[in-house]
């Protein structure tokens, strides 16, 4: 499920963003502390941020360009200031789109949506795997499931991103090995069973319980 951050002040504004975006089958957050837009970012790890120009604090621009300088999720700028001048510095400060208010809240999810395939759905393009709600961030090998990080050991990240490129499909246990320790060299097969029980363990506890399936005789499968 897409995470989507909602930083917007005026909240009759931002609960009906937050409803119709659910509706959709979307997990939506309203930005609280508008103080540090950061760390609620860090907190939530969205995939879609929505950000309005005039703020609390700090405005929109400041705040882009502060998730620029740690991620590169598409951030979509809201705003009833939608004179060329706005648009043209929302863009140049990192902005994805620009929705200029009063919008249509079905307008405003077509476009929610087409970003969100544009940059998740096509592999190739995109920095992360997904399967069953958790994200793998192939920029710093960490995953993120429900607003929670799980760091990962090499060995972990290794697997998961192997399993999550073949999502669906089973992976073979020679695949694996051979993926984790790059070498025609003999490893012992206990080594990646004990690799893949304490990754297993790992996801258990971060609530991702039988993310990774075995296929007796024949390896792993994330589904």
């Amino acid at each position: 499920m897409y995470r989507i951050l909602i930083v917007e002040d005026d909240m009759a504004i931002a609960q009906a963003m937050q409803k119709q975006i659910s509706l959709w089958g979307l997990e939506a957050k309203c930005a609280e502390n508008f103080q540090d837009i950061v760390a609620e970012f860090q907190a939530f790890d969205p995939q879609l941020v929505l950000l309005d120009i005039m703020l609390p604090f700090y405005g929109g621009y400041h705040w882009c360009s502060e998730i620029r300088k740690i991620s590169k999720v598409p951030i979509v700028f809201i705003s009833s200031a939608s004179d060329s001048m706005n648009i043209v510095m929302a863009m140049n400060m990192g902005g994805d789109d620009f929705i200029a208010k009063p919008f249509d809240l079905n307008v405003l999810m077509a476009k929610l949506q087409a970003i969100l395939r544009r940059t998740y759905d096509f592999g190739v393009a995109s920095e992360t795997l997904q399967a069953r709600g958790a994200v793998l961030n192939l920029s710093d090998a960490s995953l993120s499931y429900q607003g929670e990080r799980i760091e990962l050991t090499k060995n972990d990240y290794r697997i998961l991103q192997t399993l999550m490129e073949r999502k669906g499909k089973v992976v073979s246990r020679d695949t694996l090995m051979q993926r984790l320790w790059e070498t025609d060299s003999f490893v012992d097969e206990n080594t990646l069973t004990v690799n893949i029980t304490r990754l297993r363990k790992k996801l258990a506890d971060a609530g991702l319980t039988d993310f990774i399936v075995t296929k007796k005789g024949m390896g792993y499968l994330v589904e």
